[in-house]
């Protein structure tokens, strides 16, 4: 890859044939039978999953006692032992508690009560629930012959509910999914969640080996004897921004462990792209990101967001991915001669060549994520409005959110535009679903709350971003697929260059500065910047010769509209950066940090910076430090 990255920039670092559009896998609607049939004949049904090698279902308390029986956790407690000065029986009771924080307890029981109460809930709350079929039967297949990790996108608490509802749907087994401690200060909640399949995880673990050893060997135990398909977030925690977040290496290192100490033949990795066509956490969201601390999880706080079952969430789209064989990324890659002479049971760090692979496939597993995120007409529509503020005339808006979706089309998005409606009413309806962001008003299209005058100066940013943050969170997934040609477009920009080595070097700058708000693999800069200038190339925007880069007279508008897309981001950056260059203070806390960039951005705004920073410095300084 290193190699590839330096490669010479004027020949082609891969075919063109890997940007061409793709078939995509046909949806059904698993929401059109529920509404049909019984809910307690559906979750009372017969299920009996075929599951890794027809193994019979194992007890929690069996994987538990297995766990402690492990060489590696029996060598850490003697180890740990030693060192304290305590004895044996004592570090193994500290163990056995933590498997019982840890453990879940899966229960059918528990199973059918979600299995009746979602049925009620998702056919009261989502319009459909799209499932590509085809990749439900691939990963039938995958169960019965590997074990199974599935890496969803993660969006919205309803991520782990919904899978777990798929695949009791599709009588497929049940995930055993990593989840966060704070679940289980919901009292009721969280034990049922625990008999659904949970395991929880404390979100550091403190240099704890006890912890670590227990944790790690549960995981590997559950993985080696296929009991279950385990389940967890690459991207740690739910994305505030509707970016993808760059991912977390901890479990994934763990569930490859027994691929490289030949524990298992195999073990497949299938990714999962999750999209809300409106995400019901997304006010929520907004709030977090001005600072308003973040709910804590309470069986009472979930009761008062019963409120949402009055409302219309649109519809989801799952798309299971191809399972990906980890056998088949690491041949030619990965010696694991090294694992063979060492004992399985003592510790040892990853080295270089198996961290390098084990960032490589997280990154390749969220640009998976991303490629097969669907996106919804209002997500162009959110992307032309804030581009038109205050108001945009409604026949415009129509006008180029059509033009946007040829563009995204021509760039590989994967675009789901409702064929049975013409584009007034396929606007209109989007407009209806999130009128709490929008409204329409005298034939213009307006941001709810942007036409505020009065009031305090903290009070109008306040409400005013609210509506943009909640716009840019669509927004921002559009941004996955038009990143590379956006950047490449903003590279032309600065420049104000046609050399394509300049361009280059621009692109590769600004590819360094975002590389911890979008997903880019590691060590291939020049073919992200081939593959953005393939796709301008393609649409008629840029002309490439062995030495410049021309922007075409029909492309001109084309550029504006995607160096506009990055404006927001290089202006919040450089009013941080603006910040940062008067602080006086060498070394201060990311709270500090916080609260010093908020007040920085009300004095600008005494001196009549309001657009700007309403529009660049809440917006991006938010997005970029949850990304972070």
């Amino acid at each position: 890859m290193a190699a590839a990255g330096r490669s010479r920039l004027g020949a082609p670092m891969y075919s063109q044939k890997e940007l061409t559009s793709k078939k995509r896998d046909e949806f059904e609607d698993i929401l059109e039978e529920r509404r049909q049939s019984s809910d307690l004949r559906y979750a009372m049904k017969c299920y009996t999953p075929v599951i890794y090698k027809g193994l019979s279902a194992c007890k929690p308390s069996a994987i538990k006692n297995s766990v402690l029986q492990s060489e590696q956790v029996q060598y850490v407690i003697k180890q740990l032992s030693k060192e304290m000065g305590e004895s044996t029986d004592i570090i193994q009771e500290e163990a056995i508690e933590i498997l019982d924080e840890m453990g879940h307890n899966l229960h059918i029981g528990a199973i059918r009560f979600f299995a009746f109460s979602l049925s009620k809930i998702f056919k009261r709350i989502f319009q459909r629930v799209c499932v590509n079929e085809e990749g439900i039967q691939k990963l039938q297949q995958a169960i019965q012959e590997h074990p199974v990790v599935l890496l969803p996108s993660h969006r919205s608490y309803i991520d782990f509910l919904m899978l777990s509802y798929l695949l009791y749907t599709h009588d497929l087994a049940l995930p055993v999914i990593a989840a966060g401690m704070d679940f289980l200060g919901m009292k009721i909640v969280g034990e049922l969640l625990r008999r659904s399949g949970a395991f929880f995880m404390r979100r550091t673990f403190g240099g704890n080996r006890l912890y670590w050893a227990v944790f790690a060997e549960y995981v590997k135990t559950m993985l080696r004897n296929g009991y279950a398909p385990i389940e967890f977030f690459l991207e740690g925690t739910r994305s505030r921004t509707a970016k993808t977040l760059t991912p977390k290496f901890g479990l994934l290192s763990i569930v490859m462990e027994p691929f490289f100490k030949r524990e298992v033949f195999d073990t497949y990795l299938v990714p999962i792209s999750i999209s809300y066509e409106r995400i019901l956490e997304e006010s929520l969201y907004a709030y977090e990101l001005l600072g308003v601390p973040k709910p804590k999880e309470s069986t009472s706080g979930l009761l008062k967001a019963r409120k949402i079952l009055s409302d219309n969430f649109g519809s989801i789209h799952v798309y299971f991915g191809q399972p990906v064989s980890l056998r088949t990324l690491a041949s030619g890659r990965i010696n694991r001669c090294p694992y063979n002479l060492v004992p399985r049971h003592l510790p040892q760090r990853l080295s270089e060549e198996i961290q390098e692979f084990v960032t490589d496939v997280a990154y390749k597993m969220e640009l998976l994520q991303i490629e097969n995120m669907v996106l919804s007409p209002w997500v162009l529509i959110a992307s032309v409005l804030l581009q038109n503020l205050p108001a945009i005339d409604f026949e415009l808006l129509v006008e180029k959110t059509l033009w946007l979706k040829g563009l995204t089309q021509a760039f590989g998005g994967f675009l789901e535009w409702p064929d049975n409606l013409c584009a007034n009413k396929a606007v209109t309806s989007s407009l209806a679903l999130h009128s709490n962001i929008v409204s329409l008003v005298n034939g213009q299209v307006v941001l709810n709350d942007v036409g505020m005058e009065d009031g305090a100066t903290e009070e109008l940013v306040f409400k005013q971003a609210l509506s943009i943050l909640m716009c840019g969170a669509y927004r921002n997934q559009l941004l996955n697929v038009f990143v590379r040609p956006s950047l490449v477009a903003v590279a032309l920009q600065m420049t104000q260059s046609f050399r394509k080595e300049e361009i280059y070097s621009c692109f590769n700058f600004l590819r360094d500065i975002f590389s911890d708000e979008f997903i880019f693999f590691p060590g291939i800069a020049l073919k992200d910047f081939e593959e953005g200038c393939f796709l301008l190339t393609k649409c008629d925007v840029i002309q490439v010769t062995p030495q410049e880069i021309l922007v075409t007279e029909r492309g001109n508008s084309v550029a504006v509209f995607l160096a506009a897309l990055f404006r927001p981001f290089m202006e919040g950056y450089q009013i941080i950066s603006r910040y940062l260059s008067k602080e006086t203070k060498e070394a201060f806390t990311e709270k500090q940090f916080i609260l010093g960039i908020r007040n920085f951005a009300f004095q600008l705004l005494e001196i009549g910076m309001f657009a700007l920073c309403v529009g660049a410095v809440i917006p991006c300084v938010c997005n970029s430090l949850m990304s972070n």
